[in-house]
C-alpha cells in the first residue's frame, strides 16, 4: 500500500499475529498517572505532575507502558474469545508526517500477549529485536504504512453536529495532532465492527464515527487457544511530544468517562505556554532581526548608488562642460511630453522618434529627439549634435535648447517648429500638398542656402552637414525653413580637409565621389543641396520610378526634360501659378549643383548670388551636365569605406 499523503496525521487499525499469555481483570480508569504502577520500557516514564512519557527528545528512541494486569479474554459462554472492549484516552501526539519528522515517528494504543513487544509496529526497534512469539492489535496514531497490513485508516478528524440537518451531512473539522493540542480518542468494539472517534479534548464525544469497520479480533485468539489475556497499553517511537494525560478502558462495559478536572491540564499547559511563547516572540525577533538587517542592507545599497550616481554625474559633468546648451532633467522632458505618449509623437527619423511637448512653468513648446537605442550613431550623434549645433545661432537652422542623458536615454531638446518638415507637404497628404506655393518653396530653398553658407564660410569651423533633404527641413510659424538633425555632421578647421572616411547621408542625396571614395567635403553637401532644389521645384523624390516603374534618378529626368524642350516642364504638376524666371533658375541652379565633377559645381556663397540675383547664373546646355567620369557610379562603394545610407522612406 502506497504511503498517504493526506494532510493530517493518520489513524490506522492493524491486526499482527503469533502466540499469547494469560489471566485478567475487567476494567479500569486512570484520570492521571501520578501513583499508578504501570509496566513501563524504552524512554517511558510518569512525571512529577502524573503524565505518561512515552519518549523523550532524540531519534532512535522508543517507549511504551502498559496496565499491568493482562485482561483475560472470554466470551459469554466462556469460549477464549475477544468478545467486546471499550476505550478512551487523552493524549498529544508528535506523529510523522510527508511534510517533515521520520517515518519512524509513531504513537499507538494496543494489546500485546507480552510486555516485550519490540518490533511490533514500524520504529526504531523493529530491525533486529522483534519477538518471534507475539501476538498484537494495534490503533496506530500516525504510520507509514508502507510495510503494515491496515484494517483501516484514514485522515485524523472528527464529526458534530446531532439535528436533522446533520443526519447525512454531519460538519467535519480536521485534526492535527502534531499540533501539540491534547486530543481524545474513543475505541468501541463489539466482537464484529470497530469504531474510532477522535476530537480535541475539549470537545465530547463526537456525534458520528471516525473510522469504523468489520473487525474479527478474536482471530488472534483461535490462531492460538494458549492465547487468553492480552496486555493493553501504549507505545511510542521517536519524538518527544507523546504523552498520554488519562484512560479508561473496559472489557464489560462502556468505558468509564475521564474525570477531566483530574487530568494533569496545568503541567501540560505550562509546556506548551513555553512553547506558545516561543512560537510568539520567535517571529516577532527574527522578523525585527529580518528588518534591522534589511535596513542595514537598504543603507549599504544606497549609499553604493550614491556614490555610483555621483561619480557617474562627476564624469558626465565632465563630459557635459563644454557642450554648451542647458541640460534638462528627465522627469521634466517625461512631463513635458506626458510621458512620451504617442499621442505627442511628431516623426521618426533616422536615429529615433521626435515628440512634441510643453515645459512646465514657462510654456515653452520643444520638440525631444530620443535617440533610438539600436541607432548605430548613438552617443557619437547625440555629442555630435549638442557640440555642434548648440553653439551655432542663424535663423535657417532649427535651435537646440538643451539635451538629456538619464542612464541609457539619449535626449535631444530643439525649439519648436509647429509646421512640421518639408516633407510632409511635398510627399506627405494630398491637404498638404496644395498648401505650399511657389513663393513658399522658392523661400525655403533660398533659407536653406543661407544656413547652408552660414555653416560652409561664417562660422569660426566648416560644418559638413552630410544629411541635406526635405525631411530634415523644418518649417516654423512664418513657413520659414530652418536646417535641422545634425547627428551626421563633422567639422574642421577651414583651409582643412575632412577626416571622415565613412559614407553617411541618404541615398538620392549621396555625390558620386562620395560613394567612391568616402570622403565628405563642401561639395558632396551641394550636391546633396542640388537634389534638394530640384525635389522641392518638382515635388518627387531624388529617386523613385516613372510611370513604367523603371528606376528614375530625378537629376537625369530633369536633364532629359531640358534636353527636349523647356526645363520648366520639369515643374510641379500640382503648382498652379510660379513665377518662370525663379523656377528655371532653381531647376538649372539644381542641376549644376548637381553636377557628377566636384570642381564643376558652384561654392555655397556663389549659390545664395543666383538666388539672390545678384550674379546672373552663367549659360551652359544639358550636354554641360553628362560626363563619363566613371565616378557618377551611385552603388560603387569602395570596399574600404565605411557606409551609413538611409533610404529615402527612412526619413
Amino acid at each position: 500500500m502506497p504511503r498517504p499523503t493526506l494532510p493530517c496525521v493518520l489513524l490506522a487499525m492493524i491486526i499482527g499475529f503469533n502466540h499469547a499469555a494469560a489471566v485478567a481483570a475487567q476494567q479500569f480508569a486512570y484520570n492521571g498517572f501520578k501513583d499508578a504502577r504501570l509496566v513501563l520500557g524504552g524512554q517511558a516514564s510518569v512525571t512529577k505532575y502524573g503524565i505518561l512519557s512515552l519518549t523523550s527528545s532524540g531519534s532512535n528512541i522508543s517507549g511504551h507502558g502498559f496496565h499491568p494486569v493482562p485482561l483475560l479474554m472470554i466470551d459469554r459462554e466462556g469460549r477464549t474469545a475477544m468478545a467486546s472492549f471499550s476505550a478512551t484516552f487523552v493524549f498529544t501526539a508528535a506523529p510523522y508526517s510527508s511534510s517533515g519528522g521520520s517515518p519512524d515517528e509513531i504513537m499507538a494504543f494496543l494489546f500485546s500477549s507480552t510486555t516485550d513487544f519490540s518490533g511490533l509496529l514500524p520504529g526504531p526497534s523493529s530491525s533486529s529485536t522483534s519477538s518471534s512469539n507475539t501476538s498484537f492489535f494495534a490503533i496506530v496514531l500516525g504510520a507509514d504504512l508502507n510495510n503494515t497490513a491496515a484494517v483501516s485508516f484514514g485522515s485524523a478528524g472528527y464529526r458534530y453536529g446531532s439535528s436533522l440537518r446533520y443526519v447525512f451531512t454531519p460538519n467535519y473539522e480536521a485534526l492535527r495532532l502534531s499540533s501539540g493540542r491534547p486530543v481524545q480518542l474513543w475505541a468501541d468494539y463489539d466482537s464484529r465492527s470497530m469504531e474510532l472517534k477522535v476530537t480535541l479534548a475539549s470537545v465530547h464525544d463526537p456525534s458520528s464515527p471516525l473510522l469504523s469497520g468489520t473487525a474479527n479480533l478474536s482471530s488472534l485468539l483461535l490462531w492460538d487457544p494458549s492465547a487468553e489475556a492480552f496486555y493493553v497499553g501504549f507505545s511510542a517511537s521517536t519524538g518527544d511530544n507523546n504523552k498520554v494525560l488519562g484512560w479508561s478502558f473496559s472489557l464489560v462495559t462502556k468505558a468509564l468517562p475521564l474525570d477531566y478536572s483530574l487530568l494533569p491540564w496545568k503541567a501540560l499547559e505550562a509546556k506548551n505556554r513555553m512553547l506558545k511563547d516561543l512560537v510568539k516572540w520567535l517571529p516577532a525577533t527574527v522578523s525585527a532581526l529580518a528588518i534591522l538587517a534589511g535596513v542595514t542592507a537598504a543603507c549599504l545599497v544606497l549609499r553604493h548608488r550614491w556614490r555610483k550616481e555621483s561619480a557617474q554625474a562627476q564624469e558626465e559633468e565632465g563630459w557635459a562642460a563644454g557642450l554648451g546648451p542647458r541640460r534638462f532633467p528627465h522627469k521634466d522632458l517625461c512631463k513635458a511630453t506626458k510621458g512620451f505618449s504617442s499621442d505627442q509623437l511628431l516623426g521618426h527619423g533616422g536615429f529615433g522618434s521626435v515628440y512634441g511637448g510643453e515645459l512646465a512653468g514657462s510654456g515653452t513648446r520643444i520638440a525631444v529627439k530620443r535617440i533610438s537605442s539600436d541607432s548605430k550613431q548613438g552617443l557619437a550623434q547625440f555629442t555630435a549634435e549638442i557640440v555642434i549645433l548648440g553653439r551655432l545661432r542663424h535663423r535657417n537652422l532649427v535651435r537646440l535648447i538643451g539635451y538629456c542623458r538619464h542612464k541609457d536615454e539619449l535626449l535631444l531638446v530643439y525649439e519648436h517648429m509647429p509646421n512640421g518638415s518639408l516633407d510632409r507637404y511635398l510627399h506627405g497628404q494630398p491637404s498638404l500638398q496644395h498648401a505650399l506655393s511657389w513663393s513658399q518653396r522658392f523661400h525655403v530653398i533660398k533659407g536653406v542656402a543661407s544656413g547652408l553658407l552660414y555653416l560652409h564660410e561664417d562660422w569660426e569651423q566648416v560644418i559638413l552637414h552630410r544629411d541635406i533633404k526635405a525631411s530634415n527641413v523644418l518649417l516654423d510659424a512664418e513657413m520659414s525653413g530652418r536646417l535641422g538633425d545634425f547627428g551626421l555632421a563633422r567639422l574642421h578647421d577651414h583651409g582643412a580637409d575632412a577626416h571622415t572616411t565613412r559614407v553617411a547621408g541618404t541615398r538620392g542625396y549621396l555625390a558620386p565621389e562620395l560613394c567612391r571614395f568616402g570622403k565628405a567635403t563642401k561639395a558632396t553637401d551641394v550636391f546633396a543641396f542640388g537634389a534638394f532644389m530640384l525635389e522641392v521645384a518638382c515635388g518627387r523624390r531624388p529617386m523613385g520610378v516613372n510611370a513604367r516603374g523603371e528606376p528614375l534618378v530625378l537629376v537625369d529626368w530633369v536633364r532629359q526634360v531640358w534636353a527636349s524642350g523647356s526645363v520648366v516642364y520639369a515643374m510641379d504638376s500640382r503648382l498652379q501659378d510660379y513665377v518662370a524666371d525663379e523656377a528655371e533658375l532653381v531647376l538649372k541652379l539644381g542641376l549644376l549643383c548637381s553636377h557628377s565633377l566636384p570642381t564643376a559645381r558652384p561654392g555655397m556663397r556663389l549659390v545664395m548670388k543666383y538666388l539672390d540675383e545678384d550674379l546672373p547664373l552663367p549659360e551652359f546646355s544639358p550636354d554641360y551636365l553628362t560626363t563619363t567620369d566613371a565616378a557618377y557610379q551611385v552603388l560603387d562603394v569602395s570596399p574600404s569605406v565605411a557606409i551609413s545610407i538611409t533610404s529615402l522612406s527612412g526619413g
